[in-house]
């Protein structure tokens, strides 16, 4: 939320430095993000009176003389075509930052130091600035949107800095407010705050008008009284819509909000100041003189202040004439009841909606406003009530219109006067931990407006209306703790407390053994949400009844895109890579270890298994399917086991390059190489590989130990074979058949495959390397040949293998 220093003064006497200020809001739980000095990029400039102004000839410049007081007279060129002699501009010397502009003289492209300069052969020693220049705007500062200098006032001082002159010596401060303290959305609400921290008095904003004897037979009706327990409408006439005084302008425009017209500019007034979202109806378009407040009837229309139309349904809540809706309710009004030149009535909203289901409407819709922000954070009757006094007083201020008696309430006898809580101080003081004097307690819960009074143990308060946040006595300790100051907590040990040696458990430590050896490999951590988007289905090309497509659907989704609970990390992992392509990342190595969520039953009738899954990316014209099983044995050798591998099919990966995971014979992921059909779609510009992990299902190997096996005393054997075998046969196949057959194999390697008409249509020669490792005496040569027939002998009866002639 941002608040300007200049607004904020308006309601407490503020003697601190901003940044102290900063500090002490930080003090009492409220985190400035950002505290802004509005001139900031600007320096070195003062008022300049221009004494002479000659034109150059044959040009658009003029050579001035311009007095700047105490610093002196210089001679300027300047292009503006309102630069004449008595005339009082901002004068950038020599050495002071202003903004560049573009050729437009409107577009800002950074911030420039002034240089002595040369034009048309005339020095000149400084600039006269427009109000772009000094990054201002019609609403900032009147006069600044014209492209030619700014005019300064006849009466400001001739060398005088023109930040005080322009507002520009202000500071916003951006302030975090928590969820617990919506009351703290406003202006007003920090002021409050600020007034407590500093033992300052709040002044209340003015709420006074005089009302006419106009009377309109006007009714309100709130059906739906469950989402809007208070509705107030004011009438007022002989509007008079034009621009708003430059003040109210000005610090509209600090807040982000630029200036409409007076009427318009009121509601967004009151809006940042109060915390309260108001609307201001045509009156001459409400159909019917009455306004009723009601669920929407399903597929009713209705068209938007920004002329969007949206189809409703009886969740979405509408704010209806005799015939027609003409807002919805919260969010944002109609285009049929708009403020417009010609208006000359106005009624005047202001309401208290259910926080819920204003957010869950926006959501829905895909429409949000600042209005449907405040609402969903939370709004207090208290404040609407002051709301809409507060914005009469500023008709009649600003002498817009005139309040009429016309005034109507519905609610449903909800109270705004403060209700009463009684706590124990022993109690809030065992909260805290330490002893705050009852003196202090009377004193920071008095500048709170809670009305303290201690009896022996008894703490009466009386809690404001707009401190719905306060609740009981662990409420009370943290009011008292916050402005009383952390500092004065000493830290001890609860008297139960016992110190513990902290750690990994097996899990936690075999996760991350996984995770270096991943890194090791060259491979960079990504961290993902839990949710995708039902399209991240289809584009796995999935059918209707795979178990991923089984998958917990959320009620109340942020999008589209996060609606499922995720079933596989592949669709993301996928997604990552193509991004990173896009951004002309054209390799990369990507894993991530996070769960998937599985329903046991849908709907929901208990909670899903949540399984740790490991899933790896690779893509770059060097990868392979190759390097991606590399990466699965680098995970196999973390845990001590052995994986192996079939061939396999899957919908979202090439169809020659896919296999299936097995530790033991149980399936435990897949890996392959992603289609080019998916590809395409994501516009990948190199392969891309894919592997998924089922971890839970690794979890009986977590912790296995590595024996130590010592190093052969005598030499190791090695024989090459070349087998011809069908196509169908795999290279696992053959590896498993040979260290079947001989207990002294310890490496099986593939070195050739071979394919040829004079082996057949249907057959293919593949050579391996295998090395036979003795254990306690050293080979001899027949006993090499006989572990060599016997793996032939093996291969012979179980795959009809024989070796190449």
């Amino acid at each position: 939320m941002l608040a300007p220093l200049s607004w904020l003064k308006d309601y407490v006497d503020i003697d601190v430095t901003p940044k102290e200020l900063e500090e002490k809001l930080f003090s009492c739980g409220f985190e400035v993000e950002e505290l802004i000095e509005v001139g900031k990029d600007v320096s070195g400039v003062v008022v300049g009176l221009v004494e002479t102004c000659e034109p150059i000839p044959d040009t658009h410049l003029s050579l001035c003389q311009v007095n700047a007081g105490e610093h002196g007279t210089f001679q300027i060129c300047c292009g503006a075509d309102n630069v004449h002699a008595g005339g009082k501009f901002p004068l950038a010397l020599v050495g002071a930052t202003v903004y560049a502009t573009a050729k437009d003289h409107v577009t800002i492209e950074g911030v420039m130091t002034i240089k002595k300069g040369k034009l048309r052969g005339y020095e000149s020693f400084g600039m006269l600035c427009s109000g772009t220049e000094l990054g201002l705007n019609e609403d900032l500062y009147p006069g600044a949107g014209y492209n030619g200098l700014l005019v300064l006032p006849e009466d400001a001082r001739v060398g005088a800095d023109v930040k005080p002159i322009l507002g520009m010596d202000d500071w916003i401060f951006d302030i975090a407010i928590t969820a617990n303290r919506p009351d703290c959305q406003s202006i007003y609400g920090i002021a409050r705050e600020v007034a407590a921290v500093l033992g300052k008095e709040c002044k209340e904003p003015a709420l006074d008008f005089t009302e006419t004897d106009v009377k309109k037979d006007f009714h309100v009706t709130v059906s739906a009284k469950d989402l809007c327990p208070r509705y107030i409408a004011h009438y007022v006439h002989d509007v008079e819509i034009k621009e708003s005084p430059a003040w109210m302008r000005r610090r509209l425009a600090l807040v982000g909000i630029g200036g409409i017209s007076n009427i318009v500019d009121i509601t967004n007034y009151v809006l940042k100041e109060l915390g309260q979202p108001m609307h201001a109806f045509d009156y001459s378009y409400l159909e019917g003189d009455e306004i009723n407040v009601r669920r929407a009837d399903d597929g009713e229309k209705i068209t938007t202040l920004d002329e969007k139309e949206f189809e409703l349904n009886n969740s979405n809540l509408v704010i209806c004439d005799g015939k027609k809706p003409v807002a919805l309710a919260g969010i944002m009004g109609g285009l049929n009841s708009e403020i417009q030149d010609t208006t000359k009535e106005v009624m005047f909203e202001a309401a208290k909606f259910a926080r819920d289901n204003i957010r869950k409407s926006s959501r829905a819709l895909g429409q949000s406003s600042d209005s449907s922000a405040m609402y969903a954070k939370g709004v207090y009757e208290y404040t609407t009530v002051m709301a809409m006094k507060r914005a009469l007083h500023l008709v009649e201020e600003l002498g817009c219109g005139k309040v009429s008696s016309t005034h109507i309430e519905v609610s449903t006898g909800n109270s705004i006067e403060p209700k009463e809580m009684k706590v124990s101080v022993e109690r809030v003081n065992g909260v805290l931990g330490i002893e705050v004097p009852d003196a202090d307690i009377v004193r920071i819960l008095t500048a709170l407006n809670f009305a303290p009074v201690i009896n022996g143990d008894e703490l009466t308060l009386q809690i404001p209306a707009y401190r719905e946040d306060m609740d009981s006595y662990p409420d009370v300790a943290e009011e008292v703790i916050r402005m009383y100051g952390y500092e004065h907590v000493i830290p001890t040990f609860m008297p139960t407390a016992k110190v513990t040696l902290g750690g990994l458990n097996l899990k936690q430590k075999t996760e991350l053994k996984i995770k270096r050896a991943l890194c090791a490999a060259g491979a960079y951590e990504g961290i993902h949400y839990s949710f995708f988007s039902p399209s991240d289905l289809d584009l796995l090309r999935l059918p209707e009844d795979a178990k991923e497509r089984h998958a917990i659907r959320l009620i109340n989704p942020i999008n589209i895109d996060l609606s499922l609970m995720r079933t596989t990390l592949a669709p993301q992992m996928i997604h990552a890579m193509a991004r990173n392509q896009k951004k002309a990342i054209l390799e990369g190595r990507i894993f991530e270890l996070g769960n998937v969520f599985i329903p046991k039953d849908l709907p929901l009738t208990e909670y899903p298994d949540e399984r740790e899954a490991l899933c790896v990316g690779l893509f770059g014209e060097n990868e392979s399917f190759y390097t991606l099983k590399g990466f699965a044995e680098t995970v196999a050798d973390s845990l001590n086991i052995a994986f192996t591998y079939e061939a396999a099919e899957n919908t979202f990966l090439h169809p020659y390059q896919t296999a299936e995971i097995f530790c033991e014979g149980e399936k435990v992921g897949y890996l392959g190489k992603v289609s080019y059909e998916i590809m395409d779609e994501l516009d990948m510009r190199v392969p891309a590989y894919v592997m998924e992990i089922d971890l839970a299902s690794l979890k009986k190997w977590y912790g296995k130990e590595q024996i130590f096996t010592p190093l052969p005393k005598f030499a190791e054997e090695k024989r090459d074979f070349a087998f011809v075998v069908d196509k169908a046969i795999t290279c696992a196949q053959i590896e498993n058949g040979i260290k079947e057959a001989c207990d002294y194999v310890t490496d099986v390697t593939l070195f050739d495959v071979y394919e040829g008409i004079q082996l057949g249509p249907d057959k293919k020669s593949m050579a391996f390397s295998v090395v036979f490792t003795p254990a306690d005496e050293e080979f001899t040569t027949e006993r090499v040949e006989g572990f060599v027939k016997k793996i032939l002998k093996n291969l012979e009866k179980t795959l009809d293998i024989r070796l190449r002639a």
